[in-house]
């Protein structure tokens, strides 16, 4: 069985936005929140080849079946950006009202999965306005903050709510289409990403597999 993760960010589907009800406040369409950056560098027939930005990640490390521990995960960080951490100023209007005073940090998409082992790293991407420097720091020391390089992606979409299995299918397929083409993997775990809040209509959510390639050195290297 073809091994995923899930490229960096926050709002999932489904079950995975079952565990931020609480936070309904903060829920808002994908439409409204920012996602990675990324230049599309090649288009192929049923994939597109994407190099995105360097970015920040805050991640947990949770175990279970991939519903429970992403919903673990997920509130985790949610409780993280909604106030749980280290800058005491003004509690953003859209925050809860029953948090204790301190930034709220902006929703973005998708939702990263990874799997280790027996255990999961769920992950948010971090708005763009943040640097290490400014971006606030967890008061749950299970929050842990990463900055990621600029990475190479070979990306296809579909719609739908797909099952674990039908998951899997599709990322096998990705691979096979991307060694068809002769693009070179890096080996890394595939990408599972999911955009939108659990009452978008099936046909109307963006679902994405990602599978990293190497990127090719430049030429003063």
């Amino acid at each position: 069985m073809v091994q995923r993760r899930a490229l960096v960010g926050l709002i999932a589907a489904g079950t995975l936005i079952a565990g931020a009800l609480t936070f309904a406040p903060k829920a808002i369409a994908r439409t409204q929140v920012e996602t990675p950056k990324y230049t599309v560098e090649a288009t192929y027939p049923s994939f597109e080849v994407r190099d995105y930005e360097p970015r920040l990640v805050a991640e947990v490390t949770v175990t279970g079946s991939p519903s429970q521990a992403t919903n673990a995960g997920f509130r985790l960080l949610a409780d993280f950006i909604f106030g749980n951490n280290s800058k005491r100023t003004e509690v953003a209007m859209t925050a809860p009202v029953d948090r204790t005073a301190s930034e709220a940090i902006d929703m973005t998409a998708p939702v990263d999965r990874t799997a280790v082992g027996d255990s999961w790293v769920v992950a948010f991407t971090m708005p763009s306005k943040y640097t290490l420097a400014t971006l606030p720091t967890p008061n749950d020391p299970r929050v842990r903050i990463r900055e990621l390089p600029g990475q190479r992606y070979a990306v296809t979409r579909f719609s739908g709510t797909p099952t674990e299995p039908a998951v899997e299918r599709k990322i096998a397929d990705l691979v096979a289409r991307i060694d068809a083409e002769g693009l070179p993997r890096t080996g890394a775990t595939p990408t599972y990403a999911r955009y939108d809040p659990p009452w978008t209509p099936g046909f109307l959510r963006r679902n994405e597999i990602f599978v990293e390639l190497s990127t090719p050195p430049k030429a003063d290297d």
